[in-house]
């Protein structure tokens, strides 16, 4: 792998480690063997739950580690990134708080088109609705691809939503960015904002839905390997 990081991988809302299988696929063709990927598979049950759980997958590593999250995902590695040996910061359309924002108000800025598609259910977990979630979270997959992420969706805590960043590590690390131009659960300009204020290295745009990671994943691959070439030196 030359003197390219690890790539640590961390899920968002409604998805776990698995959302990112065809990105794994993808770098291993570009070299990258099972020893350079770890897809963190995080509770969901809090910001500080799931940083500390990237943190501790991170602290196994020996060696400079490439972050890269989906989703909420950002916001965890927001959280977690200020560890020494992360070299990097790669969000794929992904939350980016600034100190003492959460997911929930920067949502609330530009509510996206499925937001009346999540559901609470009775012990406080936050559901997209399965016969809903083909359109809201994956529109451009397939609608089997769409049953199955609807069916094994992993619900966060609603509460987690408001939970806020205390040092977003994308002020001291080199960040990428990955905007989904037909995202319907975090508004595109939400997206565009999130990225343009962490002065990101380079910003890429699909012209796709929230699931990117898994309907455009050749070109994610390819962000996340030019990221992990730049911090390799």
């Amino acid at each position: 792998m030359g003197n390219r990081p690890a790539i640590v991988l961390v899920h968002g809302f409604w998805g776990g480690a698995a959302h990112w299988s065809k990105v794994i696929v993808e770098l291993s063709r570009k070299g990258y063997g099972p020893g350079d990927l770890h897809a963190v598979e995080v509770p969901l049950t809090s910001l500080a739950d799931d940083a500390e759980r990237t943190r501790r997958m991170v602290r196994q590593v020996d060696g400079p580690v490439l972050l890269v999250g989906h989703s909420y995902g950002g916001a965890v590695i927001t959280e977690a990134g200020d560890l020494p040996n992360v070299a990097g910061l790669v969000y794929i359309a992904a939350f980016a708080p600034d100190a003492g924002e959460s997911p929930g108000g920067i949502t609330q800025q530009h509510p996206p088109a499925a937001a009346s598609n999540l559901a609470p259910d009775s012990d406080g977990y936050l559901w997209v609705r399965p016969d809903k979630f083909h359109e809201s979270f994956c529109q451009d997959l397939t609608a089997e691809e769409g049953l199955v992420m609807g069916v094994t969706q992993k619900a966060p805590l609603a509460s987690t939503f408001g939970n806020t960043i205390t040092a977003p590590a994308w002020k001291t690390k080199p960040c990428w960015y990955q905007i989904s131009g037909e995202d319907r659960m975090i508004h595109p300009d939400n997206q565009k904002l999130m990225s343009e204020r962490m002065k990101p290295r380079k910003t890429i745009t699909l012209a796709a839905s929230h699931a990117s990671l898994a309907s455009r994943p050749a070109e994610v691959a390819a962000l996340i390997d030019e990221a992990a070439q730049s911090v390799g030196g």
